[in-house]
């Protein structure tokens, strides 16, 4: 979920502050800066310039009507609050129902242009950010959309959503209404330059709605919004459809001319991965991502891809692809040593894996930010250094002298060299192999684990790497449970090992801190799920932040890549730097896909029905 990000201000309070006198040179020198605008570039200038009609990857001729089908691979849903941590939301609730300050393009690094606030306004160096709510914004009801309804959702975010909220908007020390359509957000210092992005990403609640509702609980109520969709019927844990706002205020804005193209929007569950794509096949939904390489390779054939009924497509894309890997609960005895965690990396043979089970499709990740310019190889540059150079003594040596560099076998499936390795640093680490058990010098007690799943797909994928570790003694165990007890245990940090992606973007920011941040480690509901607290990695968080500019965004980011590689937090796995789509070919799409891959709400139904 990347919620967040934007700047703004407000010109009455500009006036009754220059009515009051308090006009000092600095602060008329701010003033004078602060000009109102439609878009705000993290770097930069904004690409789409004022008075743009439409992105450029989307058809904004597309035709408006008739209903897609999709599907959601999960055992049951029961809330329609994604905003806080109780119960298991249903898929797109936070998507479809909800409208942002403003509205992020997908071809550019990170730029948000006004959606609910027409104009985004903020001193030079980005001290504090004015909004400027469209006086036609308006809610489902037709209520108009107004700051006390940001102020509303920011207190009731920070108060009762998820702990991550909290670390998103910590530099907020103030937000206010200055004006009939203005409100205005102070921050603790000038040193976040993201942050009036991230609060553009704030998606607006209605007060006079959650009034009479407990915004802190989960539920089935269907809840009011201000996006281009609502729920028009659910069958829980089943399916979910969202129906289209005919009058939504916002269907002309430039920033959604082309988009919101169906008219209704259908979400079928399916508990089963296999026989969610048998149902794709037989037509029961529309449109579907691909992301086991087997069934790709062997799966999508048939009459209906031969005639073109089904398409198969592979799109390339530019973003980071995140990491995606083995996670370490360092919280646990077994794995506060990164020896142990960097021994165990050795069993797992990507190269067999990806030959046997992937049919070659995939690429090892060995960054965080890995198919992306933020990503770290290599030995460190020169800048990299100076910074780096600042934590000698608090980060291993091996950072200076030694490229990062992740096991490799020759995919044969023999890994004795590597297993000799991981021994080795098993017994640095105080570990010995007794009665074929590897067990604790100290304690006696074996090396033993779990490794949480939710999908069964993933066993095939799992078992060689248990296999390895028993060749080490080491016993790990799969455990395969409900979706819902899934995420609770996740939430809770209650796990040993689970397989999960760290998702990146091109701007990585104040996400950052609920990543790897010491504090949301130790607070659940958090991303930290490996456990990371390391004072060095909390500081480069900040550094990240308080970037200057892309060069030095650049250069702080891969520090920390650096530094989180070399902490062995998780055993990086794979990835795809394409997306693989099949879709029914009533389905069209725009000739231009952005940089961030397919987006299915700029496509459309060829021949729409009216339903």
């Amino acid at each position: 979920m990347d919620f967040m990000k934007s700047k703004i201000i407000v010109k009455s309070f500009l006036s009754l502050l220059l009515i009051s006198s308090l006009s000092t040179p600095t602060f008329a020198a701010l003033t004078a800066e602060a000009t109102p605008q439609h878009a705000v570039a993290m770097h930069g200038e904004a690409k789409y310039k004022p008075g743009f009609t439409h992105f450029d990857y989307v058809n904004p001729d597309a035709p408006k009507g008739g209903t897609v089908r999709r599907a959601v691979v999960s055992n049951s849903y029961d809330s329609f609050n994604p905003f806080v941590l109780k119960g298991v939301p249903a898929v797109g609730v936070g998507q479809y129902l909800y409208d942002t300050l403003t509205k992020r393009s997908n071809d550019e690094a990170f730029s948000q242009y006004g959606l609910i606030a027409e104009k985004i306004e903020m001193p030079e160096d980005r001290s504090w950010v004015v909004f400027h709510i469209n006086p036609k914004a308006r809610f489902q009801d037709g209520h108009p959309i107004l700051p006390e309804d940001v102020i509303f959702t920011f207190n009731s975010l920070i108060t009762h959503g998820a702990p991550m909220y909290k670390a998103y908007y910590a530099d907020v020390t103030e937000v206010k209404q200055t004006g009939e359509y203005q409100v205005r957000f102070n921050f603790k210092n000038k040193e976040n330059r993201e942050l009036p992005l991230i609060l553009g990403e704030l998606p607006v609640l209605p007060k006079h709605y959650w009034g009479n509702h407990d915004f802190s609980k989960s539920g089935l109520d269907k809840p009011l919004g201000s996006g281009p969709y609502k729920i028009d019927s659910f069958d829980t844990g089943r399916s979910i459809t969202f129906k289209r706002i005919e009058n939504y205020w916002a269907q002309d804005l430039p920033v959604n001319k082309g988009q919101n193209n169906f008219n209704k929007i259908v979400f079928e569950y399916y508990g089963d991965n296999t026989i969610a794509l048998e149902a794709f096949k037989a037509g029961e939904y529309d449109f579907r991502r691909e992301n086991t390489a087997k069934d790709w390779a062997t799966a999508y054939k048939g009459s209906k891809f031969d005639n073109g009924t089904i398409i198969k497509e592979e799109v390339k894309h530019q973003r980071p692809v995140g990491m995606q890997g083995f996670v370490f609960n360092t919280r646990r005895d077994n794995f506060k040593d990164p020896k142990v965690r960097e021994a165990l990396a050795y069993a797992f043979d990507f190269e067999w894996t990806n030959k046997q089970l992937f049919f070659g499709q995939y690429k090892r990740t060995s960054s965080y930010f890995d198919n992306s310019e933020l990503s770290s190889s290599g030995l460190p540059s020169k800048a990299e250094l100076e910074l780096l150079n600042q934590f000698k003594g608090q980060i291993p040596d091996r950072i200076f002298t030694e490229a990062f560099k992740m096991p490799t076998t020759n995919g044969s499936g023999k890994l004795r060299k590597n297993l000799r390795t991981a021994l080795k640093l098993l017994k640095e680490a105080g570990w010995s192999i007794k009665n074929k058990e590897l067990v604790n010098d100290l304690t006696g007690k074996p090396l033993t684990f779990e490794i949480l799943l939710a999908q069964k797909n993933f066993e095939r994928i799992i078992h060689p790497f248990t296999k390895n570790l028993e060749k080490l003694g080491i016993k790990a165990e799969i455990r395969l449970v409900d979706s819902t007890q899934y995420i609770d245990r996740i939430r809770k940090y209650n796990f040993d090992m689970f397989i999960s992606t760290i998702a990146q973007s091109n701007s990585p920011g104040n996400e950052q801190r609920y990543y790897w941040l010491t504090s949301s480690g130790k607070t659940p509901g958090n991303r930290n799920y490996a456990g990371v607290s390391d004072p060095v990695v909390d500081q480069l968080v900040d550094m990240i932040i308080e970037a200057p500019d892309r060069e030095s965004l650049i250069t702080r980011t891969h520090v920390l890549d650096r530094i989180l590689l070399r902490g062995y937090y998780v055993i990086p796995q794979w990835h795809l730097p394409k997306d693989r789509i099949a879709y029914w070919k009533k389905l069209g799409h725009p000739a231009v896909f952005p940089d961030s891959g397919v987006d299915l709400s700029t496509w459309w139904l060829k021949e729409p029905k009216s339903n």
